[in-house]
Order: C-alpha cells, then structure tokens, then sequence
C-alpha cells in the first residue's frame, strides 16, 4: 500500500505490483485464482464490469455470486424474469380512485406500493410510476447482459 499517496484523489487506488496498472477493489472475501487461469480472470472481469464484487462485513460473505458465463447470464436473465412479474402487476393493476378503494389498495398492494413509494399510505401510487420503475430496472439488467454477452 505504499503506492497510495494519503490526501490525494486516489488514496483508495493501489497498484498491480507486477505491471503498474490500477486493480481493481474486489472486496475482502475476493480471492484470487492461479496467474495463469485465463479462464477464471476473464470470468472475474465479467463479473466487475457487472457490479459483482467480494464485498461484505466479512460476517457472512458476499451473497451468491455465478462461477461461470452461463450462471451469470442465468442469474441475471432470473432477476429480469422476476422485474418483469412485478411489471405485469403494474399493468394489470386498477388505479384506486376512492378513499375506501385507496385504503384497501395500501393494506392488499403494500408490499408492491412500498417499492415505488415510501409515502403511499397518503398518496396514490400510480401505475405508471410503477411501470417506469420497473421499466428502467430491466433496462439496467439488459444492460449487463449486453455487458457479458
């Protein structure tokens, strides 16, 4: 770590010891493979260039991360099957337009409402809000699809 100048913009930067580049921060439960293990390290790559990384209090570890291509494109391609449940719901949805219809929609659709709002016991959450939500959610998905693929 005697790379790192305190003070400065990159006090969070380190350096390849080998070739001078920047690493990448993969957490504290990253380990890494054999230097020679393409495989694995191009594997990693996809999996930084996603957001994936090693990072957790170290109680527990990082949660589920997919070993390879396929179970990475099979965990998000799950997530997406899963934003677009949620977006069917907003779709089929019938905006509550009395009190008592409001009422009865925050105590039936809480779960649902609470994702987009935080407020919706006092404002009616509209289907479009929830639709664009989960619009722009699967849209960041493809996006790391596109990003592995």
């Amino acid at each position: 770590m005697s790379d790192i100048k305190k003070g400065e913009k990159s006090s969070f930067e380190a350096k390849c010891p080998e070739c001078g580049e920047l690493m990448a921060n993969m957490g504290l439960d990253f380990e890494s493979p054999k230097k020679d293990d393409l495989k694995k390290w191009e594997h990693l790559k996809s999996l930084y260039s996603v957001g994936i990384t090693f990072h957790s209090c170290g109680c527990s570890g990082p949660g589920y991360i997919p070993n390879s291509k396929e179970k990475l494109i099979e965990y998000f391609e799950e997530i997406k099957s899963t934003y677009l449940k949620n977006m069917e719901f907003w779709r089929n949805r019938v905006e509550p337009s009395t009190k008592k219809e409001i009422e009865r929609d925050a105590n039936k659709n809480w779960y649902e409402l609470g994702r987009i709002s935080s407020n919706y016991k006092k404002e009616v959450v509209r289907n479009q809000e929830g639709l664009d939500y989960w619009h722009e959610k699967i849209k960041n998905i493809e996006e790391k699809l596109s990003l592995i693929k």
